[in-house]
């Protein structure tokens, strides 16, 4: 029988910080993202979880929408048949938006579990909060004609749907992405299961202060997706205007006095704020980097109080393809004002 084999150079596990979450789960504090956008295919990416698995990873962020998941659970699936240990991973999927219809969401989670062959999930999100579905690959200025504002009755149909999967011991615990304060204070009144998780945009040129600091006093763990600032994001995530955060003099300048490269800042900064960063790269040197960026040389007081001063409001994954006819802006998306647009006369009460 295969044993299963970590890399010579891999991290110990002792050294990966972990956040408990209010369920009493231990989460590794930082995960490996497995979105490729455009420039990585399936193939390409499960090689990197198998590379990953074998240097100390043990979260892998996945979603059906990536397009992956079949190629990432062959991986997991030989992992745990090589003999790591189910219980040393969290694996985290989400419900793409054409799904949120109560037995459409079981069964995409179902699907998801199979495909990824662990079994169970340890936590299942809502990828985004409306059901706006976008042909994959269209412009930044396509609009479905059935996209809509969010409605909380119909995001509660699908968080109740999701609820069931924990009772039945499928997901291990839920979390939302992609909200905002007004939408997660609806939620957190009125869900039977509160979340576990936010998983948003969070990076030195974009903190979400405000949103950080209500999940915090919540209970709920922030993850950061594009902890570096996403360079390789989609061209239609692209705008004139977007900061490059590695590019910010702050960071710059840590990065010299650390002699490390300045994404490797990124990473030091978003862990030891509080929140657990999703980094995704196909190449070795980084993924192993950025997990040793965790367990090593950390930021100083200092350091992380100068790393307040990159913070430009920069939002780089607008949403802009979620937005239904009539909507102003892609702020809209991100109740900017502290209400929810309205929907049929729908707000925020």
């Amino acid at each position: 029988m295969k044993t299963f084999q970590p890399a010579p150079d891999a991290v110990d596990q002792a050294l990966i910080p972990r956040k408990t979450l209010y369920t009493g789960a231990k989460m590794p504090g930082i995960g490996l993202g497995t979105f490729g956008s455009d420039h990585a295919d399936a193939a390409l990416v499960a090689n990197t979880v198998r590379e990953a698995l074998r240097m100390g990873y043990r979260y892998i962020d996945c979603a059906a929408c990536y397009g992956n998941e079949p190629e990432v659970g062959e991986v997991l699936g030989e992992a745990l048949k090589e003999g790591l240990p189910r219980s040393e991973l969290f694996i985290l999927s989400k419900l793409w938006n054409d799904k949120h219809e109560p037995e459409a969401a079981v069964a995409a989670c179902k699907k998801s579990i199979e495909d990824l062959q662990v079994g169970y999930l340890d936590m299942y999100l809502v990828h985004w909060p409306f059901p706006n579905y976008h042909e994959p690959g269209c412009s930044g200025d396509a609009r479905h004609p059935n996209s809509r504002p969010y409605i909380h009755e119909e995001f509660m149909t699908t968080w109740r749907a999701l609820e069931e999967l924990v009772d039945q011991g499928l997901v291990k615990a839920l979390g939302v992405s992609n909200v905002t304060i007004p939408k997660l204070s609806l939620i957190l009144r009125d869900a039977r299961i509160k979340p576990a998780v936010n998983e948003m945009e969070m990076h030195p040129t974009f903190q979400q202060g405000r949103l950080f600091q209500f999940c915090l006093d919540h209970g709920i763990q922030p993850i950061g997706y594009c902890p570096l600032g996403s360079p390789a994001r989609p061209d239609r995530d692209k705008a004139e205007g977007d900061l490059v955060d590695m590019d910010q003099e702050a960071v710059q300048a840590i990065a010299r006095a650390h002699g490390i490269h300045p994404a490797l800042v990124c990473l030091k900064w978003a862990a030891q704020r509080g929140q657990v960063p999703i980094p995704f790269t196909t190449k070795r040197r980084n993924a192993l980097a950025n997990l040793r960026a965790l367990t090593e040389d950390k930021l100083t007081a200092l350091e992380m109080e100068q790393m307040k001063g990159a913070e430009r409001n920069c939002r780089l994954i607008k949403g802009q393809v979620f937005l239904w006819e009539g909507a102003d802006t892609w702020q809209d998306l991100w109740d900017v004002d502290g209400t929810i647009p309205g929907w049929h006369g729908y707000e925020n009460k």
